[in-house]
């Protein structure tokens, strides 16, 4: 009785002798001193994430659980909190009352606001416990901590691929519908992310807001600048386990091992050629549509990859930048000095599958298969 009665005394009574925050009852008081003393006794029995207030674990569940009670009636997503269902009807209401003073940038939710803000102050308050990243977003750093522990929480239920994020999951099962909602303005291309859209877009504007602090190179995604950089650092923590060689990037390493196993899950529409990597489709599809997007801004020729226009751009500045330890010998491409070192070496790179004759040129192994399948038939 007398713990309802605090609710109706206007005045707050209970004080955190951290931050000086007041509260009603003595309960709120304790549970946000959990704040300041790290305390969180609520643990989930599934995977042992803890939480300060058990409100926040029973959330929490429902990741395990899959339930998601609270449903929008406008598009019929559901949610599994009240406060992500609110915030998500703004989307249809247009209301977004939050605007950063810096680059006027609006939001829907005071919260995430505050997060982006961090851009310009440069804050990242959350930091990784095992490798020392930081992140603006206390969601950013779950998601990343789940890069070490393995977890991967959420399902699609058509192919049963996982994910480590719901984000993730959502826009992956657009692959399975077919939906595709974002739309270049420029070029009417469509995408399943809006992401992969305003990357796409700076093929059009030239943008490349990620630059390498070691060489000033310029990139139009982060994670390519990323990578970029473990040129620099020779940082290359994944490693093929057939043949040893090692990449900066986990998605490279991916690829990479589809050589061994002789996997092409990507197949052209059209002429129905099958490649290892979803880029190198993209790039085929090109030669069906015409579109050819990187323009030379020295002779205007037009290219429909841009490593073919960076190879193309060193005919104007004259540009060799691989180099034969052994000779000297320069190369614009770093595939032709491996060719050339071939010579030195005596390495045969190219294998006949037919008759296993060994070639230390594709060219001549592709001049040798027309006469070798010739004769086998």
């Amino acid at each position: 009785m007398e713990q309802h009665q605090g609710i109706h005394i206007v005045e707050s009574t209970y004080r955190c002798d951290v931050c000086n925050r007041t509260f009603k009852q003595l309960t709120q008081l304790k549970v946000h001193q959990r704040i300041h003393t790290g305390e969180r006794p609520c643990l989930c029995d599934v995977c042992g994430k803890t939480f300060i207030k058990i409100t926040h674990l029973n959330v929490h569940q429902r990741v395990h659980t899959g339930e998601r009670p609270y449903h929008c009636d406008v598009c019929n997503k559901t949610f599994s909190n009240r406060r992500n269902l609110n915030v998500h009807q703004g989307v249809h209401a247009g209301e977004r009352p939050y605007c950063c003073d810096v680059c006027n940038k609006t939001f829907s939710y005071g919260s995430s606001l505050n997060i982006h803000q961090r851009v310009h102050t440069g804050e990242r308050p959350y930091c990784c416990d095992v490798c020392n990243k930081t992140f603006s977003d206390r969601t950013n750093l779950n998601v990343h901590q789940r890069v070490h522990t393995g977890e991967r929480p959420y399902c699609c239920d058509v192919c049963n691929k996982t994910f480590s994020n719901r984000r993730n999951l959502y826009v992956h099962q657009r692959v399975h519908t077919g939906e595709r909602p974002y739309r270049c303005d420029v070029c009417n291309k469509t995408f399943i992310d809006r992401r992969n859209l305003k990357v796409h877009q700076r093929v059009h504007t030239g943008e490349r807001p990620y630059r390498c602090d070691v060489c000033y190179k310029t990139f139009s995604e982060r994670r390519n600048r990323n990578v970029h950089q473990g040129v620099h650092t020779g940082d290359h923590p994944y490693r093929c386990d057939v043949c040893n060689k090692t990449f900066s990037d986990g998605r490279h390493l991916n690829v990479h091992q589809r050589l061994h196993t002789g996997e092409r899950p990507y197949c052209c529409d059209v002429c129905n050629k099958t490649f290892i990597d979803r880029r190198n489709l993209k790039v085929h599809q090109r030669v069906h549509t015409g579109e050819r997007p990187y323009c030379c801004d020295v002779c205007n020729k037009t290219f429909i990859d841009r490593r073919i226009l960076n190879v193309h751009q060193h005919v104007h500045t004259g540009d060799r930048p691989y180099c034969c330890d052994v000779c000297n010998k320069t190369f614009k491409l770093a595939h032709h000095l491996k060719v050339h070192q071939s010579v030195h070496t005596g390495e045969r790179l190219y294998r006949c599958d037919v008759c296993s004759k060994t070639f230390s040129h594709k060219i001549v192994l592709k001049r040798h298969l027309f006469s070798c399948c010739k004769q086998q038939s």
